[in-house]
């Protein structure tokens, strides 16, 4: 629980930092929301996450099948989720409020509640593919390596482990970088009557965040 308190603390921090930067000049309000939204999503991630090792601590479930699952497979799709979950409270405000929406040459059009829903699912997708595929391949992979017995010390498992998830993360890190560009598009007839009668642009711009 502890680790996954971490874990979703410094997510949860880095989606604070670098979402769109349109809420940052609309006054302390947004921000302080945004902040409370943060503060309420970072125990309830840590919980859902912890969830399967306590239930089956709690209830002894000693078979190999079941710690297979619960150990090796379902974390891993559990922090992907909550990864995604946390993306999408933290910057909600960005798509009750909306960000800006710029044309070809950069100039703002408009605020648009539509590309800041936009936004922020693209963000919780790449967020979740990161994490979800970093936990779950060095899991599995490790599990049948120490079935197999080709390690067998406990102390190698761990750094087999470690070096595993760093070589994912690693691979997976531009992976999920490059799932949606940075700087997105929206399509003119997606968004609000107020925006499309301030421009003929068929195609506008917003910044997605990370």
């Amino acid at each position: 629980l502890f680790l996954q308190f971490v874990f979703h603390s410094y997510t949860t921090g880095f989606t604070l930092v670098n979402g769109n930067g349109t809420l940052k000049a609309e006054g302390d309000v947004i921000q302080n929301k945004q902040i409370l939204c943060s503060l309420g999503a970072i125990p309830y991630a840590a919980c859902v996450g912890a969830l399967p090792l306590v239930f089956m601590n709690r209830y002894t479930l000693k078979s190999s099948l079941t710690q297979f699952v619960v150990r090796n497979i379902l974390p891993a799709p559990l922090l992907g989720l909550m990864s995604a979950f946390t993306v999408a409270v933290v910057r909600s405000p960005e798509f009750e409020y909306g960000i800006e929406v710029m044309d070809r040459n950069g100039k703002v059009v408009g605020v648009s509640q539509k590309a800041g829903e936009k936004a922020v699912k693209e963000t919780a997708l790449s967020r979740g593919a990161l994490f979800g595929a970093t936990f779950l391949v060095p899991n599995v992979l490790t599990y049948f390596l120490q079935r197999a017995k080709l390690v067998k010390r406990p102390h190698a498992l761990t750094a087999v482990r470690m070096l595993l998830i760093t070589s994912v993360l690693a691979g997976m890190l531009p992976v999920s970088l490059s799932l949606f560009p940075q700087l997105g598009e929206i399509k003119r007839a997606d968004l609000e009557p107020e925006i499309l009668s301030a421009t003929e642009e068929t195609e506008l711009f917003y910044n997605r965040g990370i």
